[in-house]
């Protein structure tokens, strides 16, 4: 646990940074700190696990969040492409690391019967949404079922990864209405947005890592 905290303080610090930043409208603050996010959290993860053998599931973390990393930054690293389409290609790939990590490597249980609150969400946001999509109907109703395959999978695993699924999720969620339907949102739901984003993140990858160890002390391959 002491290597855990030492390794993820960064992560830690900065997020709470950001979110801060947000809140006080400081964008010159919050821009940069956007962008060191899942850098900190990649080192962290490697950190973390240093002296430790290196297994497909932290390869399939570390890809993950550098995936996410690029959606953070989208607007930024592809300035000549249309931001919103960028974010659902780069966080949709990172998705499938996540659920290929969740489904194939890291499940402890079967389904669960309250992930179903998962489908239905799917149907009630794309139902609230549609209207506002437009062109984008499609791409968002694939990305919403691979966040939504996301959590269930998240589901499946132990308790620090079901949770960063669902708050995960809970980000997603809100940054869609924000996109979507911005009149309907208010100002202080953009530091929300990121805050459940980096507990949703920081979860997962604490999470990968205990089941990690577990499954090694119990001698499973991951």
């Amino acid at each position: 646990m002491r290597r855990l905290w030492i390794a993820f303080t960064p992560y830690i610090v900065v997020s709470a940074v950001h979110v801060a930043a947000l809140a006080a409208g400081a964008e010159a603050i919050a821009a940069p700190t956007k962008l060191a996010l899942m850098p900190l959290l990649a080192l962290a993860v490697v950190g973390a696990a240093w002296g430790r053998p290196w297994t497909t599931a932290h390869t399939l973390l570390v890809v993950a969040l550098g995936l996410s990393w690029l959606g953070d930054g989208a607007a930024t690293f592809f300035p000549g492409l249309p931001t919103v389409p960028m974010m659902l290609l780069w966080f949709g790939l990172a998705h499938l690391c996540y659920i290929w990590l969740f489904w194939r490597l890291l499940a402890v249980r079967r389904l669960p019967p309250w992930s179903a609150v998962y489908a239905v969400w799917w149907v009630v946001v794309l139902a609230v949404l549609w209207p506002g999509l437009g062109a984008l109907l499609v791409p968002v109703a694939v990305y919403g079922l691979v966040l939504g395959a996301t959590a269930a999978g998240a589901a499946r695993c132990q308790p620090l990864i079901a949770w960063g699924g669902a708050f995960f999720l809970a980000s997603d969620t809100v940054l869609a209405f924000r996109l979507f339907m911005p009149d309907a949102m208010p100002d202080w739901t953009s530091p929300i947005v990121m805050l459940t984003y980096c507990m949703g993140q920081g979860l997962i990858a604490v999470g990968v890592l205990v089941a990690v160890r577990a499954r090694r002390a119990a001698e499973v391959p991951v």
